[in-house]
């Protein structure tokens, strides 16, 4: 039966991130299983403190041959379009990047940005340019969208119930909530996703959100998929399996 490690949206914890892989570590050793991919599964920055370190320790571990996998979210999307200039139509009217609720001022600030009360926009915008290298975009530009196994489907905000895998829309893949949170049909498959932070990881039947919202001051909770039953980590190990909750 493969097994496969999933971590939430990190939002730019390094720290917690590095926690959660060291419990997935020890999992690995008692499983005797280093080969089990694990699957981060987008929202690497924003609102936390430490964005570029996040970037840069994936980035790394990638290239020195980790079997990680990682998959683009929302945010991660929000500052590639920044830093070109550019705008995601998908936020809601009057919301920008740097906008206090979306934390992009957290992740400029990680890149030595500290733009003042009366930076113009632009200015702003030259700042962001000079400061992000050129090869943390490309690397959020590269990330894929979906990842599957035999048993699941890996999204950042989930999937268009309905719609077959190869035409899934990358608006849908990294935010989609409404038409799917709410949708009770079985996907053929577990779907796994972030996006919308709940109070802990929670398995929903046919879903299974693991944002425990980690952005927001809780604890990064990584989980472990056999088949289609899933543990969640703890520093102490599994935890019973996490068990739908309707």
């Amino acid at each position: 039966m493969t097994r496969v490690y999933a971590i939430g949206d990190i939002h730019g914890h390094l720290d917690k991130l590095k926690a959660a892989h060291a419990r997935i570590e020890a999992d690995r050793k008692a499983c005797r299983d280093a080969a089990a991919l694990v699957i981060h599964i987008g929202d690497l920055v924003d609102r936390g403190p430490d964005s570029r370190g996040v970037i840069d320790y994936l980035k790394k571990g990638m290239a020195g041959g980790r079997p990680w996998i990682v998959l683009k979210g929302n945010h991660d999307r929000l500052l590639s379009l920044f830093v070109r200039g550019m705008r995601d139509e998908r936020l809601r009217s009057g919301l920008e990047y740097l906008s206090p609720n979306i934390g992009g001022l957290e992740t400029i600030k990680s890149y030595g940005v500290e733009p003042g009360l009366l930076w113009s926009k632009s200015r702003t915008l030259d700042a962001v340019q000079s400061a992000v290298p050129p090869a943390h975009i490309e690397f959020i530009d590269g990330l894929p969208l979906i990842h599957e196994t035999e048993d699941l489907i890996f999204a950042h905000a989930g999937i268009r119930p309905g719609v077959p895998l190869e035409r899934q829309e990358e608006d849908d893949l990294v935010w989609i909530r409404d038409g799917f949170l709410e949708d009770p049909r079985d996907h053929g498959r577990l779907v796994v996703h972030g996006h919308t932070a709940l109070d802990a990881p929670t398995h929903f039947g046919n879903r299974v959100d693991i944002d425990g919202g980690a952005a927001y001051g809780r604890a990064l909770i990584p989980a472990v998929f056999e088949g289609r039953d899933c543990w969640l980590l703890d520093p102490e190990g599994r935890r019973v399996p996490l068990a739908p909750t309707n």
